[in-house]
């Protein structure tokens, strides 16, 4: 419990109907009277004047008071409902300053209620993921994680490790046993049913995590290959000037959009080729600098104009390295009858289409979500964020790790600090034994008032 108590807007800023101010602490029984002139009783709507102090009216609205420990936080809460409005609400927040609270950081409820046991970690973070969906199917998925359904399959693979490590361990504390457990069928067995119960918890990370933070895409290539025009398609609308000139896209341009529920920001970015220009040289080198950020870069290239992709081959040592690429041949609609697209370089996945007709974006759709290991039947999806999927694979490497060693060395100590190691890692997402500094950096990113 704090010793502090904090005050904030829990509405959005601006004109609206409603403006909910948010008091968590010791101090809010105080504050309650001198902001009221009483306590409300707990749980019960109060119709009450705010009251400034001089004990003048400063809005009417309704009051409602949530006592230790039964509240979001965890500690005193004092939740008022006045008018909307940037001045009615600050008014509330300045008199809750004045009788001894202090404003909120960013995250910072939310925050209290994880240290105060209401929320593990990874449901504080579906808390902003939920205020964060872009789309209804991130918002089941985020609700799904606040319910505890994530943090639930990550302690049930958590106990399964703990009971293989009780087993393990046996073979430490009794070393003359004539049971060679680290080499038995059976041990063997259970070890493989953990690494596969972790191999379907990073099947569900990854799908939850594309939900949450989405794909960035970037749309890369020469002059003039049809990238604005591919770019305006997907947008739907008239996101960047298309021209026949070449060069007319100087600066990176994004815009969102879903594919099936799953948020997508496209880049659109300047024409790559030699060239003398100042301004235009600085736009490929923020192409360049976007594209090393990317999930994945389509490279465009005129099918018309470059059948056998030259000027990919001439750019692909300049591409930032690891940045998985499509090969898109454009413009095929300008092909002679008969003629196709067959050329592929240096393996990249090959598409055809026609940015100008529309011809080919659902299969480059169907593409973009098929790379990223989207599936469409997965109905029980849980949002995730990407440091849950490294503390996954952290833990399948350490599990890895521990098998190898059973079938090789065998040697007690270092399966069962494998096993350890596992269970640390599955710790960073629920939020045991998780540093300050990661704290500080997760709730930094929620809005105040939450």
């Amino acid at each position: 419990m704090h010793s502090d108590t904090i005050v904030a807007a829990a509405t959005a800023p601006g004109r609206g109907a409603v403006g909910i101010v948010r008091i968590s602490g010791p101090a809010v029984p105080g504050i309650a009277l001198g902001l009221l002139g009483r306590l409300p009783e707990p749980r019960y709507v109060l119709h009450a004047r705010f009251l400034d102090a001089d004990g003048a009216a400063m809005d009417v609205g309704l009051a409602l008071y949530f006592p230790a420990p039964h509240s979001y936080t965890g500690e005193d809460v004092l939740e008022l409902q006045g008018h909307g409005g940037a001045m009615p609400v600050e008014a509330l927040v300045a008199r809750a300053v004045g009788l001894g609270a202090r404003r909120a950081r960013p995250g910072e409820f939310t925050q209290r209620a994880y240290l105060n046991d209401k929320l593990d970690l990874a449901q504080a973070e579906a808390v902003a993921d939920l205020i964060d969906a872009g789309s209804e199917a991130a918002a089941r998925a985020a609700l799904r994680s606040l319910q505890g359904d994530f943090s639930a399959r990550v302690r049930a693979l958590d106990e399964a490790l703990a009971q293989l490590r009780a087993h393990v361990e046996a073979t430490i504390d009794f070393p003359t046993d004539e049971i060679d457990l680290l080499g038995g069928h059976a041990l063997l067995a259970r070890l493989a049913a953990v690494r596969a119960q972790c191999a379907a918890l990073q099947a569900v990370a990854r799908q939850g995590r594309l939900l949450t933070e989405g794909l960035t895409v970037v749309i890369a290539g020469a002059p003039n290959a049809g990238k604005s025009t591919l770019l305006n398609r997907l947008a739907g609308h008239d996101a960047a000037i298309v021209s026949e000139q070449p060069g007319t896209t100087r600066d990176v341009l994004r815009e969102h959009i879903q594919i099936e529920g799953v948020p997508v920001l496209l880049l659109d970015t300047a024409g790559l080729r030699q060239s003398t220009d100042a301004i235009e040289s600085e736009g490929m080198r923020r192409a360049r600098a976007v594209m090393a950020q990317a999930d994945r870069v389509l490279f465009m290239i005129d099918a018309a104009a470059d059948p056998k992709a030259t000027g990919y081959v001439a750019e692909k040592a300049q591409l930032p390295p690891g940045v998985p690429v499509t090969l898109v041949y454009n413009k095929v609609d300008l092909l002679p009858a008969g003629v196709g697209i067959s050329v592929a370089v240096g393996g990249e996945t090959m598409l055809s289409l026609s940015a100008l007709q529309g011809t080919g974006l659902d299969e480059l759709r169907a593409h973009l979500l098929e790379t990223a290991g989207f599936q469409r039947e997965n109905s029980g999806t849980l949002s995730a964020r990407s440091r849950h999927l490294e503390a996954l694979g952290a833990a399948a490497a350490a599990l890895d790790a521990a098998d190898a060693q059973c079938r090789g060395a065998r040697a007690a100590e270092l399966v069962a600090e494998e096993l350890r190691n596992a269970q640390r890692a599955l710790g960073e997402i629920t939020g045991f034994g998780t540093a300050d500094e990661l704290l500080g950096r997760i709730f930094a990113t929620f809005c105040i008032g939450k």
